[in-house]
């Protein structure tokens, strides 16, 4: 690839020993600026957010990680997380192994968003430009995504988790999804709210708000629990 990648990297404090070594590399043209998410915005077309171990823990625990993931699949980039730290950086973290696992899986086969592994600022910066190569190659090569083909992967993975609930089938799920918008609003209806749709009645609308505060029981604590952070509250 003979055109040089554009990057525009959050300049936000975090992010300033990765500009250092950017700025270090050959056909890059840098420029650093405030994004409203993501760390890196290349060729106006792959958005990356980065994170150390340390982060990834701490937005987990507070429920930052698939919210902001929510809003990079809502972007018309095309989005990736690198998540960068040691095997010792990882042990270190007061967090259990399977709730790290957990939410890994959800942001790669629930949001679709692929997650990079690095060890260092030196070896994220090789993987923001590597992959940003292939990707911009792959396009090159006749591969164009579609935010459409996306759209409706999105529509139909978000189905899926409602289907997770009890008496909850493909067309109640499709209901529930016109109705309140996305998943979270979803899992937040009170019974209610739930009970006053088509083809709803107060016994599905009661078991399905008993199970969403059972799994918040369950899983709120991520630091506490033996069990996979559960995919249902994104």
């Amino acid at each position: 690839m003979n055109e040089s990648l554009r990057i525009a990297i959050d300049d936000r404090e975090r992010n300033q020993d990765l500009l250092d070594v950017l700025g270090a590399m050959d056909g890059l043209d840098l420029e650093c600026l405030r994004l409203d998410i993501g760390d890196f915005r290349i060729n106006d077309a792959v958005l990356i957010e980065r994170k150390t171990a340390i982060d990834f823990a701490a937005s987990l625990i507070d429920g930052r990680l698939f919210s902001q993931a929510s809003r990079l699949v809502q972007s018309p980039l095309r989005p990736a997380y690198i998540i960068e730290g040691t095997a010792e950086d990882w042990k270190s973290l007061k967090i259990k192994r399977h709730a790290l696992q957990g939410a890994l899986i959800s942001l790669m086969l629930v949001f679709d968003i692929p997650v990079l592994r690095s060890n260092d600022p030196e070896e994220t910066a090789r993987l923001v430009v590597y992959a940003s190569q292939q990707f911009f190659r792959a396009q090159s090569d006749g591969w164009i995504p579609t935010r459409q083909i996306k759209a409706k992967r999105r529509s139909t993975q978000q189905r899926r988790v409602l289907q997770s609930l009890p008496g909850i089938g493909p067309d109640r799920a499709k209901r529930l999804l016109e109705h309140f918008g996305s998943v979270r609003a979803c899992l937040s209806a009170n019974a209610d709210e739930l009970s006053t749709l088509p083809g709803f009645g107060p016994a599905i609308a009661r078991k399905i708000v008993d199970t969403v505060e059972e799994e918040k029981t369950r899983y709120g604590d991520a630091t506490k629990s033996d069990s996979p952070f559960s995919p249902l509250f994104f």
